[in-house]
């Protein structure tokens, strides 16, 4: 008998590929004495239908789930291409039979950058017509935030304007989306194999060349400490970076990794989980009428004391529709109640806006709300995500933020952010805070570090700059860097000045151009600066320089992204749409990121 061939290990195949395509000729030569017995086997791994899996991200969660429920498809006999929202020119929709989309939420219920474009395209003049079309969504979002899941939400109601038609019920996933994501998928894979087969569907032609899985990395060794798991890690420096005088509170804190395992890159983001504030959770047992030791069920099943739950499970911001609908009952709030019709949803959000669970509680003694009844309609207290501002290789074992303290009145209440409030009280040395790290695969340097790199970052928009600059220093990187910052005041708001000044005078820094709103009658912020150096800004992209934007997604990014196309419109002496189309390059190109909240 012929010995049976191999892949040789010079192909050029990963070793997994070469496993599998040696298995695939072993099962076909094995049988070569019978008669058709080769295209038996192809018959075996014949495709089912076409699922391509499209993803729209900024931090990189929706890209990761994208690609690992491809490869479950992959597995379970589908053909299903993972591809980037931002080249959804390249797909035949008018072939496309069934399509699933991932993307999250940003800003004001914007889509990612990426996924920009496709959403436009189905909600524009030329709409097109996808009768023919199945498609199922599973949107990431924040509950803390007032257009949770918008972007999905506005993805599902324009492609069934278009006339497609649903696989399965759209799934908005909160931060803890893992639980959610599985299920969703899980009902889709049910639908899918539900409605095609083998045999049914389309088939591999006669003589194609085997598919061969992706290349994957070897798994790496079980992670102790995790979104799931938080490492308490001990906090080495909480110290201020703002004046005393400053309008805003802004701290520099740096927690111990040691014995984490926990890893991260420049540009990507630490998660935090914070604790209620004592006081307000002691106002509102007094509000409510309990002890604080009577035993309740939280989140995951956990018997505590309801005082334990209120500190560190519950959130205690603007209550969600559940609760709102049980108190509207119990209180008899005619007001409240026209609020949570479905015509009013836009009064209900200003009506929350500014609002926390104290505001409804108070007041009303003759509620008769039981400890236990609180566990059903209150929601868990959620990890914050914030920017690291340290490169691992400048500083090892830590990790380091920028954080503002959120303070502010509304409806004769002092609020505070919960999560900053929480940091800012942490003594240095003597306590622990919660932490995981998280990947953010769309905010990173070029692999390149001869690139010219812009970074537009006022407040504490600086956070990752930092990071990046710190990671340039320590790699010996060769190309040159740009930095716009501003804040109210330079007296009360330059973060890391020594820091930065330094790093001006020896070079690493190219540039830094500071705009202080408040420094002079007529307002200054980093746009300004941007337009009066837009020829040397547009010489430098122009050149292949990245721009990075960090901060405030509802007014600044869109402030920066719009001085910006004026430069790219004016230097570059291009019309309106060509500039536009010119940033929409830049972005799929990853030369334009953004890191925006």
């Amino acid at each position: 008998m012929s010995p049976i061939p191999a892949i040789p290990e010079s192909a050029p195949f990963t070793a997994l590929q070469r496993q599998w395509l040696n298995g695939y000729l072993a099962g076909l030569l094995s049988n070569a004495a019978a008669p058709g017995a080769q295209w038996e086997k192809l018959e075996e791994r014949a495709i089912r239908e076409r699922v391509p899996v499209l993803w729209g991200s900024q931090s990189g969660n929706a890209e990761g789930l994208a690609e690992k429920f491809g490869k479950r498809l992959f597995e379970a006999g589908f053909e299903a291409p993972v591809i980037d929202m931002a080249g959804y020119r390249d797909l035949d929709w008018s072939r496309e039979s069934q399509v699933l989309l991932i993307t999250s939420t940003w800003g004001e219920g914007d889509p990612p950058d990426n996924a920009a474009g496709l959403l436009e395209h189905l909600t524009g003049s030329e709409v097109p017509r996808l009768n023919h079309l199945r498609y199922a969504i599973l949107a990431l979002g924040d509950s803390n935030y007032l257009h949770f899941c918008g972007a999905g939400r506005r993805f599902d109601e324009a492609l069934e304007r278009c006339g497609a038609n649903r696989i399965v019920a759209r799934m908005d996933c909160d931060v803890d989306f893992e639980g959610s994501a599985e299920s969703w998928f899980a009902s889709v894979l049910a639908r899918l194999e539900s409605g095609s087969s083998p045999s049914g569907g389309s088939r591999a032609p006669t003589g194609a060349s085997p598919r061969i899985p992706a290349a994957t990395e070897a798994c790496p060794a079980a992670v102790v400490y995790s979104r799931k798991n938080p490492f308490p890690a001990a906090m080495l420096v909480n110290a201020r970076l703002s004046a005393p005088e400053a309008e805003r509170d802004t701290r520099h804190i740096a927690l111990d990794l040691a014995g984490s395992g926990l890893t991260y890159e420049a540009g990507d983001v630490l998660g935090v989980v914070p604790e209620n504030c004592p006081e307000e959770v002691e106002e509102l047992l007094n509000a409510l009428g309990y002890r604080g030791d009577e035993g309740v069920e939280a989140n995951g099943g956990v018997m505590l004391g309801v005082r334990e739950a209120l500190l560190r499970r519950w959130d205690l911001g603007a209550p969600g529709r559940p609760f709102l609908e049980m108190w509207a009952e119990r209180v008899k709030d005619v007001n409240l109640r026209r609020l949570l019709q479905p015509e009013s949803g836009q009064d209900l959000d200003a009506f929350l806006s500014g609002r926390r669970l104290i505001d409804f509680v108070v007041g009303h003694p003759e509620h008769g709300l039981a400890p236990e009844e609180l566990g059903e309609v209150l929601t868990a207290l959620k990890p914050r995500l914030y920017s690291i501002s340290s490169s691992p290789r400048a500083h090892p074992g830590e990790v380091h933020l920028t954080v503002a303290v959120v303070s502010y009145e509304a409806h004769g209440r002092r609020r505070q952010g919960v999560c900053s409030t929480f940091l800012a009280k942490r003594g240095a040395g003597e306590e622990t805070v919660s932490i995981f790290t998280q990947a953010a695969k769309h905010f990173k340097l070029p692999r390149d570090p001869a690139v010219p790199v812009i970074m537009c970052g006022p407040g504490t928009g600086i956070a990752p700059f930092r990071a990046f600059l710190e990671e340039r220093e320590a790699a010996a990187a060769q190309g040159p860097n740009w930095l716009f910052f501003g804040n109210p005041r330079a007296s009360t708001g330059f973060f890391y000045r020594d820091q930065l000044e330094r790093w001006l005078s020896g070079g690493l820094l190219t540039r830094l151009d500071v705009a202080w709103s408040r420094d002079q009658a007529e307002k200054l912020y980093v746009q300004h600066r941007m337009l009066e150096r837009g020829r040397e800004l547009w010489r430098w992209i122009d050149e292949g320089a990245h721009f990075y934007v960090c901060g405030d997604a509802r007014r600044m990014a869109k402030d920066v992204e719009s001085t910006l196309r004026r430069i790219v419109c004016e230097q570059g002496a291009m019309s309106a749409p060509a500039a536009a189309a010119y940033l929409e390059t830049m972005k799929k190109e990853k030369r334009y990121q953004k890191d925006v909240y």
